[in-house]
């Protein structure tokens, strides 16, 4: 039993049984994979897929019983791997991230910049998607850490820890005829259809619980993952758009104007994340401290380490989180 051959069996399930499309995201060869998954079988003695002809439809009972301790044996065989670099003092490594638009665009790039003059000998991933696509990236340990908003459900088992909170704007061109309007009320942002992102109207999103709330049914123009993407339409008269007030650039955005939204909808938190049980290198708790500077390494390392839920929740009840 080799640690390829379980490597294999993880990457076969996490692509929903398609040894094909598994051997292009790893580039390798498909009869190479089935071989080795073929040779692990043949060492446990037992079968862990499930086949029909030559078509790989599922796992085994023995499959699904053995493929979590698989994933964990793997998660502490790259933990050794990450423990020895840093006690070495290999200073050679990488730091790949999944984020957001929005964050990607407005509150990483002095974090970022900062990362690559302090560490210039590790190489930096970013990768942007949708808060689902986020959270299997980090599920199948593409990424080392998640940066995220809302939808806190796709993040189910990961070690999610609360960063900032942000509020929402609403932004029109500035002839448009609430441009000149401090504050409105929900009633009446429910008569012009809305631009925003594409989360914002998940079922346990602060957009969704107002409206429903009043029990108004809003009307949605168009949604996107890009801020940038939601100005460009609001110019465009699709309709009134609703973004984190931070998108807002005074400089670049001048043609349109900004409406406060916080007496509307409840604030939000963007959390940093990754899979609980995997360490992570000097350099990450770094990035992560600077991104949010009351996560320190020590309390991110009690906040992994803590036997349950409540005292996870009682480190999070001591943070005081900044606004932006």
């Amino acid at each position: 039993m080799k640690l390829q051959q379980l490597s294999y069996l993880v990457h076969v399930a996490r692509n929903d049984f398609n040894v094909s499309a598994t051997a292009r995201r790893l580039d390798t060869s498909q009869p190479g994979i089935s071989k080795q998954i073929a040779a692990l079988e043949s060492d446990l003695g037992i079968p862990l897929l499930q086949r029909q002809g030559r078509q790989i439809v599922g796992l085994t009972p023995a499959g699904r019983d053995i493929l979590p301790r698989v994933e964990r044996l793997l998660i502490e065989a790259e933990n050794i791997t990450t423990i020895a670099a840093d006690h070495g003092g290999n200073r050679i490594g990488s730091l790949a991230i999944a984020t957001t638009h929005t964050q990607a665009r407005y509150t990483l790039p002095d974090v970022v910049e900062r990362f690559r003059e302090r560490y210039p000998t590790v190489s930096f991933h970013m990768k942007l998607g949708s808060p689902l696509q986020i959270a299997e990236m980090a599920i199948s340990r593409e990424v080392d850490l998640v940066i995220a908003t809302e939808s806190p459900h796709f993040f189910q088992g990961m070690m999610m820890m609360p960063c900032y909170r942000w509020a929402r704007a609403l932004i029109v061109p500035r002839d448009h005829e609430l441009a000149s309007y401090t504050q409105l009320g929900i009633r009446e942002l429910a008569r012009y259809p809305i631009v925003t992102y594409s989360f914002g109207f998940s079922p346990d999103s602060p957009l969704n619980l107002a409206f429903a709330a009043a029990g108004l049914e809003p009307t949605l123009a168009l949604t996107a993952t890009d801020a940038d993407v939601i100005k460009t339409y609001v110019r465009r008269g699709l309709g009134v758009g609703i973004i984190a007030s931070m998108a807002y650039e005074p400089d670049r955005d001048e043609d349109l104007a900004q409406i406060d939204c916080s007496n509307l909808f409840a604030m939000s938190t963007t959390y940093i994340g990754c899979v609980r049980a995997a360490e992570m290198r000097d350099f990450g708790y770094e990035f992560i401290r600077w991104f949010a500077p009351h996560l320190t390494r020590d309390r991110v390392q009690a906040f992994r380490d803590a036997a349950t839920d409540r005292d996870r929740e009682k480190i999070l009840s001591e943070l005081e989180l900044p606004r932006r």
